[in-house]
């Protein structure tokens, strides 16, 4: 039986923040876990249109042989450490699958996002049926609680119960600040419904760094960041080329 998770997070700031947001740390991340003839390539970046839905559709592959403990890399063949990733971002709802060609049917991802202008309040945004949404979990994440995050993935200047934002005031986050973004009409809110079956670190240490990182991308247009994808592109193929493996790795773990 396939397992369903749907992750909520929710963010101090509006729906149409997270977008720019949400491409500015996909490109920074990108860079951060690329070098050393491993890491992110990207294969297509590109608009789409198909059955009335547009947006933007990428593809990119994963090179993460550093990522796995030593004795997997001693039996995994070639191929298997390689992940193909494929998105369609029609925003405010984007999907992603990931797929490895060598496990073929026996490895798929599905990640489906809804962004809603809300704390997390919505029961089954995605309109499942009925009996597919009673086994779903659901797991709320809250990128200010330190204990949700491992020693080896926190970072200080990432940490958004310490970071406060020059150019918007926001932060640092108390550990009410869900319950205080109710009763402020100042502060925008929003929250990323994640069905998924991935694990929960990625997408908690992800925001984390999404909020950290507002003052480098709240004054951001679109035109601005499709501009800085075709300049982490470019970027992106020199680091995997050459340089040091980057990133989380398996002795991270």
């Amino acid at each position: 039986m396939t397992l369903i998770k749907e992750y909520r997070v929710v963010l101090p700031c509006s729906v149409e923040e997270y977008q720019v947001g949400q491409l500015f740390s996909v490109a920074e991340a990108s860079k951060n876990e690329t070098g050393g003839g491993e890491g992110i390539e990207v294969l297509k970046n590109e608009p789409y249109e198909k059955d009335g839905e547009k947006g933007q559709y990428t593809h990119k592959i994963y090179h993460i042989k550093s990522k796995v403990p030593p004795f997997v890399k001693l039996f995994a063949p070639e191929g298997s450490l390689v992940f193909h990733e494929k998105a369609w971002n029609a925003y405010p709802y984007c999907r992603t699958i990931v797929t490895n060609e060598y496990m073929k049917d026996n490895f798929f991802i599905k990640i489906e996002t809804w962004h809603k202008p809300d704390l997390g309040t919505q029961e089954n945004v995605h309109q499942l049926d009925s009996s597919t949404w009673q086994n779903v979990v659901v797991v709320p994440i809250d990128i200010a609680d330190r204990s949700q995050v491992s020693n080896a993935d926190y970072k200080q200047d990432e940490d958004p119960a310490k970071f406060k934002s020059a150019k918007t005031g926001r932060g640092p986050l108390a550990p009410t600040w869900k319950k205080d973004l109710l009763r402020k009409t100042d502060c925008p809110k929003m929250c990323a419904y994640k069905l998924v079956t991935q694990e929960k670190r990625i997408f908690n240490n992800f925001h984390r760094q999404l909020f950290c990182w507002i003052d480098k991308w709240v004054e951001l247009t679109m035109e601005d960041i499709r501009r800085m994808e075709a300049e982490t592109q470019r970027e992106l193929e020199e680091l995997r080329r050459r340089g040091d493996v980057r990133g989380t790795t398996a002795a991270d773990k």
